[in-house]
């Protein structure tokens, strides 16, 4: 079915936070305008400038840098060290999909700047019976990487005294959770984590959600709960974008370490290749990820990608109408093995899905096309026969 969409960026009406104004013009698209025409960079640049000096020296290390490897935390980190020569304790969390060439981004990355790092791979058997969970819950089974992503670097911070943490691009990007035209730095707090980042559901109620029908120890849901706000307090921490205080252009960041530091993209699936070599490289679930998107909401990455790119001036709408029909909408390899990993048939997760769909949309699921295979699809982690699934009967609420 047709969904409305943006006027100018093509977003459809099931898009996560957005609103159309008479123009028919989303709000999304709105803000960026105030990103581009009236924030004053050179200001918030000279903010940011205050801000490291406000820590440099006074701590083992002089802030936290969240990495995935992919495109804007390895732009951060660049960033951080060639403008200041600071030195940043690299955090990263190891959701159970990362790719080889991500791997590789990441040793010459680490070696070519000299970074210290601390990675973190939470346990696998609790990771599957969470991604069924969320699945279940949100129609979104990447709830352990939204949480361990923002939660465990907190916890590092914590635990090694150093209050200045930093991420890369900031939601206004994208989502209008925050919003550019409010004209202040988006924190990575408490707030942001409850607002979107857990999907409305804190470890605490995951806990209760599982531990019935699962071996849990509570302790295993530590790198998924954000510290008690008192120990942030404690060491008078700060959380931030960097894209709150330099403006954000994705593909010249990636032209930045590619040239760099030999970053290199890969191919995604349900990705056009050529355009998109460096989204979301750092996942083999993500072709999974956006195909559930699409049954969900009606669109996945290709659109969101396309509608940046409209607003920064680098694709027309005719241009974008053409990608989205050639690859939104296809069922990934992934999948097979996806399903592997929670023990469910397709058809208990076609009837999963089924009951998160957003209205107005709905999908037509006959003839759905295979997305393209990426090349090192035959490496990417399967379970042995004996290991799949987990120790839970499917009962979805």
């Amino acid at each position: 079915m047709e969904l409305k969409k943006c006027s100018r960026c093509g977003l459809p009406e099931t898009y996560e936070t957005i609103e159309f104004d008479a123009a028919g013009v989303c709000n999304v698209c709105r803000q960026v305008e105030f990103k581009r025409d009236i924030i004053d960079w050179s200001a918030r640049k000279s903010d940011l400038n205050a801000l490291v000096e406000q820590y440099r020296g006074k701590y083992d290390y002089d802030c936290v840098v969240p990495f995935s490897g992919g495109k804007d935390s390895t732009y951060t980190l660049w960033y951080l060290m060639k403008e200041y020569h600071i030195k940043p304790l690299v955090v990263q969390f190891n959701h159970g999909f990362m790719r080889e060439t991500l791997k590789q981004n990441n040793e010459r990355t680490f070696k070519k700047l000299g970074v210290d790092v601390i990675s973190f791979t939470p346990n696998w058997r609790v990771v599957k019976r969470l991604m069924l969970e969320a699945l279940i819950r949100k129609g979104d089974f990447c709830w352990h990487c939204h949480t361990g992503i923002f939660a465990y670097p907190m916890h590092v911070a914590i635990k090694f005294n150093v209050p200045l943490v930093f991420w890369g691009e900031p939601s206004s990007e994208y989502t209008a959770y925050y919003d550019y035209r409010d004209n202040e730095v988006e924190e990575v707090d408490e707030v942001r984590f409850n607002r979107y980042v857990n999907l409305g559901i804190t470890a605490e109620d995951m806990t209760g959600m599982i531990k019935g029908d699962f071996d849990l120890d509570p302790r295993d849901m530590t790198p998924y709960t954000y510290p008690p706000l008192r120990e942030l307090k404690r060491i008078k921490y700060r959380s931030v974008c960097l894209g709150s205080y330099i403006p954000w252009d994705v593909k010249s960041n990636v032209e930045i370490i590619q040239k760099e530091l030999g970053w290199q993209g890969d191919e995604v699936e349900g990705m056009p290749w050529d355009l998109y070599p460096y989204e979301k490289i750092e996942c083999h679930m993500q072709g999974m990820r956006d195909y559930i998107k699409w049954l969900k909401r009606g669109y996945s990455r290709v659109t969101q990608m396309t509608a940046l790119d409209i607003r920064n001036g680098r694709m027309t709408q005719d241009e974008q109408r053409k990608l989205v029909s050639e690859f939104e909408g296809h069922k990934p390899n992934s999948l097979p093995i996806f399903l592997e990993y929670l023990g469910i048939s397709e058809e208990e997760f076609n009837s999963i899905v089924a009951k998160t769909i957003v209205s107005p949309w709905q999908p037509d699921t006959h003839a759905i096309k295979w997305a393209n295979k990426p090349h090192d699809y035959a490496r990417w982690y399967r379970e042995p026969p004996d290991s799949r699934g987990i120790d839970r009967k499917l009962n979805a609420p």
